[in-house]
């Protein structure tokens, strides 16, 4: 018998849509593993949710791109293909609408599909030389310094070579797939999932010339905060995060397990953007 994964947005809509793909799926002879909606956090010591069974066939989600980051956090390197349908919104990540969801997942059973494949970034933070975080993320990770912070002084390395000190509210680092989230709108570039990178976007740079930088992925970049940092937060995906200081190391590399998302036929990557970011041309 195949098991499929399900998540579902925290809304009454996509609730009921589940609820009916769930029946469907269960009329087919599909078991189906729901994943409870969990609330972003900002304490990695929260308890820890279970990895989604390694033997999902696949995992639907029903809602907007933060579903879609949790439920890739929820399969973790299992290799499960992933599908995602938006509610509300067009979605960067979603791949097809509620109005198509029966006619998209019966093919899908049919393995009438293709996938794509889309990097991941694998952070692990170091304190004292002991590990404390160890993360794996589809969009980005986060550096922000509070409200009433001064301005964060980041020391940055590429493979063990000093690159610069930021100066600045915060500094990104994002994949591919998270070029058009927090990055872009902190001023960084859009890079198709294709293309292989990672980016790193100063968020309000005091030093106007320090502008975002591609690196390739198969570099290692280390991050260090100067002494007496304080209320500077790290989040993983804005799904976690942790609170550091000049005590720690942030060690962030190419992953080696990246997600694959389902894609449909006349789907096309540049519809979307062009939807999304209302550019000319757009449906």
């Amino acid at each position: 018998m195949k098991q499929v994964g399900l998540v579902v947005k925290p809304d009454a809509m996509a609730e009921k849509k589940a609820d009916e793909l769930q029946n469907w799926l269960a009329e087919r002879k599909i078991k189906v593993v729901r994943k409870k909606y969990s609330k972003p956090s900002l304490n990695l010591s929260d308890k820890k949710i279970e990895a989604a069974p390694a033997d999902l066939y696949c995992v639907f989600v029903l809602g907007g791109d933060g579903t879609f980051l949790s439920a890739a956090r929820w399969i973790r390197d299992r290799d499960i293909p992933i599908l995602g349908v938006k509610f509300g919104d067009v979605g960067f990540l979603a791949e097809t609408a509620e109005e198509s969801l029966f006619e998209v997942a019966e093919a899908v059973l049919k393995n009438s599909f293709e996938t794509r494949i889309r990097s991941r970034l694998l952070v692990r933070v170091l304190r004292d030389d002991r590990e404390i975080a160890y993360e794996t993320v589809l969009n980005d990770i986060v550096i922000n310094k509070g409200a009433l912070a001064r301005l964060a002084h980041i020391d940055t390395y590429i493979n063990g070579h000093y690159l610069t000190t930021y100066k600045c509210d915060g500094l990104i680092v994002a994949t591919p797939t998270g070029s058009t989230a927090y990055s872009l709108a902190a001023g960084g570039p859009i890079l198709h999932p294709a293309v292989s990178g990672m980016i790193m976007t100063p968020i309000c740079p005091f030093t106007l010339t320090n502008r975002p930088l591609i690196v390739p992925d198969s570099v290692k970049i280390e991050i260090r905060l100067a002494k007496m940092s304080s209320d500077i937060m790290l989040t993983f995906d804005g799904q976690k995060g942790l609170e550091i200081d000049e005590r720690d190391t942030i060690i962030v590399e190419k992953s080696a397990h990246p997600i694959k998302i389902i894609v449909m036929s006349g789907r096309h990557y540049f519809d979307v953007l062009k939807a999304k970011l209302k550019w000319s041309g757009s449906r």
